[in-house]
């Protein structure tokens, strides 16, 4: 019944989603584009039988990366279709699955779900992390299509609003094939919800090794600044007014030294107003985007780009990760630690909790209370090479204790698919 409902809801809800995405490409164009895939529009050559991965955004996207190189081993010759649902997720699989077709995935009213299955027929679809669609998950049961959520996390708030709508949640959860967890505490809140056949395989993002390309262009970025120092604020967030940038701007009033402050906000529609927010503020700034070499009069340097992550952390001295100073969650605080860069991150860590405590734990992080701390310990690893220095060997033992999560997912989904294989040809 509860499902029923749910399903009717999706006839409403098109109405006010064409309305939000109207709205979100006031400041980004892209969201008006492709737009009948999210609506159950036809596909033009839609890719047949497929190993199909669904990654929201840009994170999960990357996440999936070292999971998809796994599972090649097992299905060399399996097309591939990457499914996300925000503009920048679409980019990031472009660029890092060239070989795949990448589209939206339709919202979860019952007869586009089924069309998009018919269209593609996947061997086996992934769910990354934390996504949850009732409709998609019985309409894989119903046509014999595998699925598995992986790289799966919940935060104990999550739960609590699953578990208020738990009967529409759990028989979607029993739809999977497995459910390969982040960590024993995510395993636990999963099957509260009802997931079933839950392994504990750790984070694919401690998989993900800096690209060749991204080195490269951290080196280009390095002579375009010179000698000096660089303190990086990535992926900073807006939170209920609050914004992040803003405040790493304000502390960094306070700073007298000759470091540059390269400030990367987590979604392009904010790069102009971190601009305009710095020059507001008395600094001479610069954009990555005007491709000129960095003056050594200007302070703040504002990474207007999508998909140079990596490069901007290869380049820095000292790294800050956004999402955090705002109660976001935390974005990425795995990447930056890869590079080998002191990593420094906020109060909020919901999205990356255990990651986060791990990290301090083991020294190749450090958590601060607020911006005028953040800028208070920038300086300090700025001033010792001995505390850089420190911060790379911990973070190299850090990341190299946690690798291995995409491999052992991908060995379960093969056994898991096998399986199935083999009991559907007895039946």
């Amino acid at each position: 019944m509860i499902r029923r409902f749910y399903s009717l809801l999706w006839y409403v809800a098109p109405l006010f989603i064409r309305r939000y995405l109207k709205k979100r490409a006031r400041k980004s164009p892209a969201y008006l584009e492709n737009w009948n895939e999210r609506f159950g529009g036809v596909f033009p050559y839609p890719v047949q039988r497929p190993v199909w991965i669904h990654a929201v955004s840009v994170g999960e996207t990357r996440a999936a990366k070292p999971l998809v190189d796994a599972l090649r081993r097992y299905f060399p010759d399996a097309p591939l279709l990457l499914t996300q649902m925000t503009p920048t997720g679409r980019a990031a699989a472009e660029s890092l699955f060239p070989d795949a077709q990448c589209r939206y995935l339709p919202y979860d009213r019952p007869e586009w779900v089924a069309q998009f299955l018919r269209a593609h027929r996947p061997r086996f679809g992934i769910l990354m992390e934390t996504e949850i669609w009732p409709n998609l998950m019985q309409g894989c049961r119903d046509e014999g299509v595998p699925l598995f959520l992986a790289n799966a996390r919940l935060s104990e708030k999550s739960q609590r609003g699953y578990l208020k709508i738990r009967s529409l949640v759990e028989p979607a959860m029993q739809t999977l094939s497995g459910c390969f967890a982040q960590t024993a505490a995510d395993a636990e809140r999963l099957h509260l919800i009802g997931a079933s056949n839950v392994h504990v395989c750790g984070n694919t993002k401690y998989d993900i090794a800096p690209p060749d390309n991204m080195r490269a262009l951290a080196a280009a970025f390095r002579e375009r600044i010179g000698s000096r120092p660089v303190v990086l604020c990535a992926s900073t967030r807006v939170y209920k007014g609050a914004d992040e940038a803003e405040m790493l701007l304000e502390a960094w009033r306070g700073y007298r030294g000759d470091a540059l402050l390269v400030v990367v906000p987590r979604h392009p529609e904010r790069f102009q107003t971190a601009f305009d927010t710095a020059g507001a503020l008395g600094f001479r700034v610069q954009k990555r985007s005007d491709n000129g070499s960095v003056l050594p009069e200007t302070q703040v340097w504002i990474g207007d780009s999508m998909g140079e992550l990596f490069a901007y952390y290869l380049s820095a001295d000292v790294a800050f990760v956004g999402g955090s100073l705002v109660d976001t969650g935390c974005q990425n605080i795995i990447e930056p630690i890869a590079c080998g860069v002191p990593t420094l991150f906020g109060y909020s860590t919901y999205n990356f909790a255990a990651a986060c405590a791990l990290a301090v734990e083991a020294g190749a992080a450090r958590q601060v209370a607020d911006a005028e701390n953040w800028l208070r310990e920038a300086e300090r690893c700025l001033r010792d090479d001995a505390v850089r220095q420190g911060f790379a060997q911990r973070s190299e033992a850090f990341i190299s204790a946690h690798r291995g999560a995409s491999g052992r997912m991908a060995d379960e989904i093969a056994k898991a698919v096998g399986r199935i294989g083999s009991d559907v040809g007895r039946g």
